[in-house]
């Protein structure tokens, strides 16, 4: 059923015409669930930290290491299930990586231990990896330019607010279900998962294109490769430091609106819901908007208003000023990464169509990596300013700025 299809551009159409289709509505919403899966499993159950130490008698620091753990799955896995998806086809890979992450979860879900849950947790991450790296590149199989970025935005409303609505949802969801029943519920979206790539997704990289990408790969090794490219570079540098903006603003949001601004947990929750109401109605725009404007200006359009507005907050930080001031400026930059996130998509993993999977491994590394190192940064300040999650913001979207010129040199 093709609800509103995607074409791939005809003047960059690949030769796996025998496989190209447009991307439908019901593949997006896989795909979406995929992207939004690990993310979720990332930070729906943060709110119970508490009550898993005390559950399994250990302390915080332990309890910790179960994110930690995921994490570095979570980036192991990109790097291993992109590279596999290049050379043995997309669908399969993506099942394997699907059915692990199911039995990972459950073995999350019951764990007896803290030892069992680090262990379950790291291959939750390794095996939800696979539905991030691998969703990606099925996309720049099927659609390229502006409708590959059309499909990325899209995308991004299913599955790119699942960072920003987690920890809301994890902290209403605790009290009656208490951590393991937060487990629970990714064990469900696991099964969830598995049905539909059963159901609705199908092969994108035929046997003929991936023997012509292997033949590709060998006449390479004696050159310099597409991923070292300056287009690819820029590109994707512009998306992991954007992306590292919107974590080092998930990371310190509960401290920020609750301590800082004096909001309680509705509150908290009401000012979350209206950033990722930003986010999403701005990813919608740039997909209705892919078919006349061009990726590039729109990625520009983001990452210019995306600058702006951190450049207020950290005027406004560092005056002194109340913290309240700061909910404009905040919201303008997650509203702006709904132009950044699937524009800068489509164009880095357009810059190496003959290595899609293994860029989109790159792609998720960098996003996963940097939301790890930003997270525990925005809190050095003592919790007491939110100077250094605004000083930390300020630098990544200066980086990601830097990407763009990067790209236009090469």
């Amino acid at each position: 059923m093709t609800i509103m299809s995607i074409p791939a551009s005809p003047t960059t159409a690949a030769p796996d015409a025998d496989l190209r289709s447009p991307v439908t509505v019901p593949l997006l919403l896989v795909l979406g669930l995929l992207s939004a899966v690990a993310p979720l499993a990332t930070d729906l159950y943060l709110p119970a930290f508490p009550a898993m130490a005390a559950d399994l008698g250990t302390g915080s620091t332990q309890v910790q290491l179960t994110l930690t753990a995921f994490l570095a799955g979570l980036t192991l896995g990109q790097l291993a299930f992109g590279p596999l998806s290049d050379r043995l086809g997309r669908r399969g890979p993506l099942l394997v990586g699907a059915v692990l992450f199911v039995l990972a979860s459950a073995a999350a879900a019951l764990a007896p231990s803290i030892g069992v849950l680090i262990a379950a947790r790291m291959l939750q991450g390794l095996a939800g990896a696979a539905g991030m790296v691998i969703g990606r590149a099925m996309i720049s199989d099927l659609a390229h330019g502006p409708a590959a970025a059309r499909a990325f935005s899209l995308m991004m409303i299913v599955g790119g607010v699942a960072p920003v609505i987690a920890p809301v949802a994890g902290g209403a969801l605790t009290g009656p279900l208490g951590w393991r029943g937060l487990l629970g519920i990714i064990l469900v979206l696991a099964i969830v998962m598995v049905v539909s790539v059963l159901a609705l997704t199908r092969e994108t990289l035929s046997p003929a294109r991936r023997a012509e990408l292997a033949a590709e790969r060998r006449s390479r090794r004696a050159a310099p490769g597409p991923l070292s490219s300056r287009t690819f570079v820029g590109r994707t540098v512009t998306f992991g430091f954007a992306f590292a903006v919107m974590m080092a603003y998930i990371s310190a949001s509960p401290f920020l609106y609750q301590e800082l601004m004096g909001f309680g947990a509705g509150g908290y929750g009401i000012a979350f819901g209206v950033n990722a109401l930003a986010l999403m109605v701005v990813s919608a725009v740039s997909a209705q908007r892919a078919a006349t404007v061009a990726p590039e200006r729109m990625l520009r359009t983001g990452v210019a208003a995306a600058g702006v507005s951190v450049l207020a907050a950290l005027v406004l930080a560092a005056a002194g000023a109340p913290a309240i001031w700061l909910m404009l400026p905040i919201f303008t930059t997650v509203g702006a990464m709904g132009l950044i996130f699937g524009n800068a998509t489509a164009l880095a993993l357009g810059a190496v169509p003959q290595a899609a999977g293994t860029a989109s491994a790159l792609l998720g590394a960098l996003q996963f990596g940097l939301g790890a190192l930003v997270s525990p940064l925005v809190s050095l300040g003592g919790g007491v300013s939110a100077l250094p999650m605004v000083l930390v913001m300020t630098c990544c979207i200066a980086i990601s700025a830097g990407g763009l010129l990067i790209a236009r040199e090469g």
